[in-house]
């Protein structure tokens, strides 16, 4: 999961490359309509082979192929899925190109801060009919998930899975300074009276680091907590230098000013200084549940505190995304349609690659909780979650709120002094974004 976060940066400028093939990957396909997916619960079809691309790389890929793919595969005799897996920021590189030679893949997944960027450059097929034909609805799913797949009011995406943060515990630490570790801190009052404790046992309870992994989200979070956004409700002006992100970041440099966090924290340091026992509290993501060396440890995980005057959360998402190749094949498209459904629905054994189902009647079922208890915290968080910012090329502003915490976690700057110069770089690059892909 981390290198599908560190994709976003690595892929702003990458991901523009398709604005100069919007106009030549839009043509010739044969998809139902030229702009859309025949969307088929069951294809009934001749025999075809499919490509799916994804970035799963890592520990979740004998999930996905063996446990998932192959599963569909041997379950329908006329669709044969070939999963193609390369780092995510691969596919930013080769998917435009591969779409234009009609070489893309039939059916592919992205986050949620790409698909408008991959709509808006004409890369991808509306779902629209597919949403339809496989009965989905915004129900079906966390509120607000489905808006993540749109662009220009059609559907280019279907959820597959969201990954909240939450607050990681070693419990051993607590236990050694005295502390309960049953009681744990829910909000700002009892979060720093635990901190409090800690720093008077010579323990600094929570070490704050400036980098996307996983400051950024937790700047994110607390921007949401203290009541404000990242941009306007158009994105079209930064809003993330509000008082309330000056109440977010000041927040997290006041644990370092305080001395409730080290100083100059590496990335990753914080979830190893959990594991290491030199740490009580860790905001981190859901994946972090199947991190092999957290298991050495008595930890827990809970729900993050609610530190300001709204219950807040950061999240990813992930969606099945229909690309736009030349002279697509429609019976290939329907298929893909028939897959993504499949596995929507058999979605629960990717709850142990740590990550969530996106769809609730899967995510919701007892037996999910049953094989993976670790996963409660997150899931009740999904009530009051905030996903990625949907509009095209918005990985090029998230960068300078990325840069913003860094400098002001660093003491490079402070913290409205942070993000009032990157509020300025971010509005230039979404008077680009909107130059570049229109809207």
């Amino acid at each position: 999961m981390k290198n599908s976060k560190l994709r976003a940066i690595a892929a702003v400028a990458v991901l523009g490359l398709g604005a100069s093939l919007a106009a030549c990957a839009g043509g010739g396909g044969s998809s139902g309509s030229a702009d859309s997916v025949r969307g088929e619960a069951e294809y009934k079809g001749p025999k075809v082979e499919i490509t799916f691309w994804n970035g799963w790389t890592g520990g979740a890929a004998p999930v996905l192929v063996p446990k998932l793919v192959q599963k569909f595969n041997d379950e329908h005799p006329n669709i044969s899925v070939k999963s193609n897996a390369m780092e995510w920021g691969n596919i930013a590189q080769k998917m435009p190109l591969a779409i234009k030679a009609g070489k893309g893949p039939d059916v592919a997944v992205g986050h949620g801060d790409d698909v408008a960027t991959y709509a808006a450059q004409g890369l991808l097929l509306k779902t629209d009919d597919v949403v339809k034909a496989l009965g989905y609805s915004q129900d079906d799913f966390p509120e607000g998930l489905m808006d993540a797949g749109q662009y220009n009011d059609s559907q280019y995406g279907v959820p597959w899975s969201v990954t909240p943060l939450g607050l990681y515990i070693n419990k051993g630490v607590l236990t050694a300074a005295g502390l309960d570790p049953n009681t744990v801190p829910t909000d700002q009052e009892s979060y720093l009276a635990a901190l409090d404790a800690l720093k008077a046992k010579g323990i600094q309870g929570e070490w704050v680091d400036g980098y996307v992994f996983t400051g950024t989200f937790e700047f994110e979070s607390l921007l949401w907590q203290f009541g404000g956004d990242l941009f306007n409700d158009d994105v079209t002006k930064s809003t993330f230098n509000s008082d309330a992100g000056v109440k977010a970041l000041t927040w997290m440099t006041d644990l370092i000013e305080k001395g409730y966090s080290p100083a100059n924290v590496a990335a990753d340091g914080n979830i190893n200084a959990l594991v290491g026992g030199e740490t009580a509290f860790n905001w981190n993501g859901v994946w972090q549940t199947t991190n092999e060396a957290l298991q050495a440890t008595e930890w827990t995980a809970v729900p993050v505190p609610q530190i300001g005057t709204e219950k807040a959360v950061w999240s990813s998402s992930t969606h099945w995304m229909f690309p736009k190749n030349k002279n697509q094949n429609a019976d290939e498209s329907a298929a893909a349609a028939t897959f993504v459904k499949w596995m929507n629905d058999n979605s629960a054994d990717w709850a142990s690659t740590g990550e969530l189902p996106a769809q609730n009647t899967v995510r919701e079922d007892p037996a999910l909780l049953q094989n993976y208890p670790a996963l409660a915290p997150f899931l009740d968080e999904l009530e009051y979650a905030h996903y990625e910012t949907v509009s095209p090329g918005i990985t090029n502003a998230m960068a300078e709120v990325a840069t913003a915490v860094n400098e002001a976690v660093l003491g490079k700057k402070s913290p409205k002094e942070a993000l009032d110069d990157a509020a300025k770089k971010a509005d230039q690059l979404l008077e680009q974004n909107k130059a570049q892909y229109g809207g």
